[in-house]
């Protein structure tokens, strides 16, 4: 028996440490004289060298550097974070960040907690580029961007292809911002989220009295787009006879209101986007032909994220920087955990799914970590969504409550959104509200 407790009590430091590095990354535990009582395997690995217990981390990390803020910090005894350079086993140097967070109790600092990671410098040809919201390091992605600039410049219609999430309607904005009709105005319209009826009068206005229910003029997308771009999203769900009359304010740069006989002048750059592609639906007699070569001029294809390997870690980042600035919860460090099943995940919904992900992770989760148990289930189960029971107690109801509703105060109060962020459909997030007694 005291063998077995003199076992546990030799493990219990071990698991200490790995504990402390799965949730926050390599790290070193000091006592209030500054000197080590702890080191995790990572951080080992990053400093260089052995890390004995009662060395003093300030002449370790910082040697004989003149420039020491991370050291005047510990000794001022507030928290700081800085850079250091260790040499590398063979040659070369690395620069490390260290983060150094006091350890108080009964309001009295008994130690300190050092997080370290290494600050990386890419290779320029995978440096990171944003190009009007849009950020990557592939290579691919980038020559779409010059594509984008110099298609802008001249007044040719372009269609973008892409699915969806990976930001299409960024990309026509861009095409807006980089040309001579930057100055206009920008005007979008999604052609598969309306009935063809309305569709049409949305997109070419209507006369008062035109039919029921049209008590006033209506000027249309069109005509509010002149002297700028229009972006015509998912053009490839366009009914058929509407194609024809967005041909003809094509050729003849004129567009005819419903209820009216006179053309009313417009001059307007056409962007279209679609998901999929314009010549099989050609094919399928669901696309004119004619209006194809007239909206795919310049054709500019956009990458999945999958395609995209190189961005997946480098958007996390940029989008838990963001989520960061909108208060709530602050996280710090996204786990190896979490990094692997990114990288493993095909991420059907692209970059907005991306984002989604991360969002719900911010809303369920607490803490400076992001762990795998704060992922969706379809990411951290491989399952699809999971529903509370109706009617049914369960374990962690207070916990769901907040979760709801943290998620409907970020969403503004829309459960449409609010289910977005949680990974759930609209219906699911309505049975989840009445079985918790959320109003």
């Amino acid at each position: 028996m005291a063998r077995l407790q003199k076992k546990r009590s030799l493990e219990a430091p071990e698991l200490l440490m790995a504990a402390l590095e799965t949730v926050g990354g390599p790290a070193l535990l000091l006592d209030a004289e500054l000197q080590v009582v702890m080191a995790t395997e990572g951080a080992k690995a990053l400093v260089g060298t052995d890390l004995p217990v009662g060395v003093s981390a300030p002449r370790l990390l910082c040697g004989g550097a003149v420039s020491r803020p991370l050291a005047e910090g510990l000794a001022r005894g507030v928290a700081v974070a800085a850079s250091i350079v260790r040499p590398i086993p063979g040659g070369g140097e690395r620069t490390l960040r260290v983060r150094a967070t006091p350890v108080l109790a009964h309001e009295v600092r008994i130690g300190w907690v050092l997080m370290l990671d290494e600050l990386r410098h890419e290779p320029t040809s995978d440096a990171p580029v944003e190009f009007h919201g849009l950020w990557t390091r592939d290579p691919a992605l980038k020559r779409v961007f010059q594509i984008v600039e110099r298609a802008a410049r001249r007044e040719v219609s372009v269609l973008i292809r892409g699915e969806t999430g990976t930001g299409k309607e960024l990309v026509a904005r861009a095409v807006h911002d980089c040309s001579p009709r930057k100055a206009g105005p920008f005007r979008a319209i999604n052609c598969a989220a309306l009935p063809p009826a309305l569709l049409e009068s949305e997109l070419f206005g209507h006369q008062k009295g035109a039919f029921t229910g049209a008590v006033r003029e209506h000027t249309g997308i069109f005509r509010a787009a002149d002297k700028g771009t229009l972006f015509l999203d998912e053009v490839a769900e366009l009914p058929l006879e509407l194609q024809a009359k967005l041909l003809r304010v094509l050729e003849t740069r004129t567009v005819l209101p419903v209820g009216s006989t006179d053309p009313v002048p417009v001059d307007v750059r056409i962007v279209a986007a679609t998901h999929q592609g314009l010549r099989q639906a050609v094919e399928e007699h669901r696309f004119r032909a004619d209006l194809m070569f007239r909206l795919r001029v310049v054709p500019i294809f956009l990458p999945s994220l999958r395609a995209r390997p190189l961005d997946v870690a480098l958007l996390t980042d940029l989008y838990v920087e963001e989520l960061n600035r909108q208060g709530g919860r602050e996280v710090r460090r996204v786990s190896a955990g979490v990094r692997a099943i990114f990288e493993r995940y095909s991420w059907p919904g692209n970059v907005r799914e991306l984002r989604n992900v991360l969002e719900y992770a911010y809303v369920v989760g607490d803490g400076p970590a992001l762990l795998e148990s704060e992922l969706p289930p379809e990411l951290s189960e491989g399952e699809g969504e999971a529903e509370l029971p109706v009617n049914q107690p369960s374990v962690g109801v207070t916990d769901e409550v907040a979760q709801v509703r943290r998620a409907l105060e970020r969403a503004g109060g829309s459960r449409e959104r609010a289910a977005q962020i949680l990974g759930l459909s609209r219906v699911t997030l309505w049975r989840r509200m009445k079985a918790l007694g959320i109003q």
